[in-house]
């Protein structure tokens, strides 16, 4: 950051908000970056290989993130915890029972793990996404997880037991990359500790 800008900690909202952030995979503090001066940068760096998505709020709508999605916004921007409806959401949805919620007026950016892909979801109209894939959602739209049909499909589909459930009207943004299934991959290629003996 520039020389004119001023960075102070603080527990924003207070003490339940900083709850909130923690169940949502965020910190109890929040750093606040102040420009004392005209003409100041800053830059903020994503901690993964992906995309960073800047959304304008306006105050009409929220957007429910995946887990540990927001990175920084405008001081009159809200971030709080969201509680997935239903058992088989929170348990299969492949994101828990706690999401994110970003709400208020200002610019949010948040950290997504690959490329984005944008739908716009008719009222009534529904997706199955993998487990994983979803990076955010109006909250307009319904989130549900259920179960895959079919025995070949669950033993050889590769896809795991549940499928989530996104049901609109309301935007939808899906991630190509998850970063549990990335570890994943990288898991055969990274190097064993062999103990030999002479």
């Amino acid at each position: 950051m520039s020389s004119g800008i001023e960075m102070s900690t603080n527990m924003k909202g207070g003490f339940l908000k900083g709850i909130g952030r923690m169940l949502s995979g965020e910190s109890l503090f929040m750093a606040t970056y102040t420009a004392n001066e005209d003409n100041q940068n800053i830059t903020i760096a994503s901690s993964f290989p992906g995309e960073i998505r800047a959304v304008e709020l306006d105050g009409s709508k929220e957007y429910i993130c995946q887990k540990n999605a927001f990175l920084c916004a405008e001081s009159d921007v809200d971030i709080s915890a969201y509680v997935a409806k239903g058992l088989k959401a929170g348990l299969f949805g492949g994101e828990g029972f706690i999401l994110q919620k970003v709400s208020g007026r200002g610019m949010v950016w948040l950290e997504l793990d690959g490329s984005i892909k944008e739908l716009e979801l008719a009222a009534g109209e529904t997706i199955k996404v993998d487990s994983g894939s979803i990076a955010f959602f109006e909250s307009s739209v319904s989130y549900t997880a259920e179960m895959v049909k079919g025995f070949k499909n669950i033993l050889f589909g590769g896809e795991g037991l549940f499928l989530s459930t996104l049901t609109g009207p309301g935007k939808v943004y899906l991630q190509t990359l998850s970063l549990p299934r990335f570890a994943g991959r990288l898991i055969p290629f990274l190097p064993t500790n062999t103990n030999t003996s002479n």
